[in-house]
């Protein structure tokens, strides 16, 4: 990350050249909205649902958090519109998840990047930590959904912490201080889910969803993962993709698969048709939170709540308790 800019937002709006025209002529020469920003506070702008969250975790008071991905935002598929560029070429600091998640968004983080203090909360996550599909699912590149790994997400707070530190020195050690007690509460959830998924029999620890977004959980906590789709949402699941993971399904008498908040249902009821055919009956679990987070106003619009709801689901799905429909 470099020094903090006083570059202006027409000429942060010129180096945005990957963005389509017209938005840029629009941004540089929209006057600066003096009313809807707190002036003692910086600005920065969140890709993702989970990076905003911690962004608010570590900058309290100290900062506006716009976060460019509500609730139900696949970011996958996800590309700017024109409020979005406005949002980041008028941004302090530019926070996004990285690992290839918001891959429509590559050109235009690349040339913010030249005028604006831009981070990937992964820059700290060592490669090896990070898990290679078997296959050519995701482009030759890490799966990005490391945030279902809490020792992960605390490496990604603290890279959060310092680019905070790096952008607004006067309160460098506040950031820091706010990274460690959050910190622990991502370890206490840790410790939590870790006793949570005792409840789930061996034979039972199979999580079937609509796409493989979740294989850092299933590698921290013992689970074998199955998605209809690659990590991206952007593949299509086949009818052999159907076809394999209903025969999985029925040799291990899985309970409940699972739907996702940011991807459609049809093709996990597709595999529960499949699966009835086979003899078995599989439920149809509650909606996981995956790529995006729940509403602001809820437990689950942040990254701690999102996960106990998870977490809680998953082990109330695979072990035949309510939930399911």
């Amino acid at each position: 990350m470099t020094e903090r800019p006083t570059i202006s937002s027409r000429w942060r709006t010129r180096a945005l050249i990957g963005v389509p025209a017209i938005l840029l002529t629009w941004a540089a020469f929209r006057p600066p909205d003096s009313n809807s920003r707190d002036e003692d506070k910086f600005t920065v702008v969140a890709t993702t649902g989970q990076v905003g969250d911690v962004a608010r975790q570590i900058g309290r008071d100290h900062v506006n958090v716009t976060t460019l991905m509500g609730p139900g935002v696949d970011p996958h598929l996800f590309k700017a519109s024109e409020s979005n560029v406005i949002d980041l070429i008028e941004a302090d600091l530019i926070l996004y998840s990285g690992i290839h998640l918001e891959g429509n968004l590559a050109e235009v983080l690349e040339q913010a990047e030249k005028q604006i203090p831009t981070t990937a909360v992964t820059e700290g996550i060592p490669e090896a930590d990070l898990i290679m599909p078997l296959d050519d699912s995701f482009y030759g590149n890490p799966d990005p959904h490391f945030w279902f790994d809490p020792t992960l997400w605390t490496m990604a707070t603290d890279q959060v912490a310092e680019a905070f530190a790096m952008a607004d020195p006067a309160n460098a050690e506040e950031y820091r201080a706010n990274a460690e007690e959050y910190k622990v509460e991502v370890m206490a959830l840790d410790a939590w889910a870790a006793e949570r998924f005792v409840d789930v029999p061996e034979q039972s620890r199979i999580l079937v969803t609509a796409h493989d977004a979740f294989g850092y959980l299933g590698r921290r906590y013992g689970l074998e993962v199955a998605g209809l789709q690659g990590i991206s949402t952007s593949s299509e699941a086949g009818v052999r993709d159907v076809q394999n993971i209903a025969d999985l399904i029925t040799a291990n008498e899985v309970k409940a698969i699972f739907v996702e908040s940011s991807v459609p249902r049809r093709t996990i009821e597709a595999v529960q048709v499949a699966v009835a055919d086979r003899g078995w009956n599989v439920a149809i679990g509650d909606a996981l939170y995956s790529d995006a987070l729940g509403d602001a106003d809820t437990p689950e619009g942040t990254w701690l709540g999102m996960m106990r709801y998870n977490i809680d689901t998953i082990v109330s799905g695979l072990t035949g308790e309510d939930h399911t429909t």
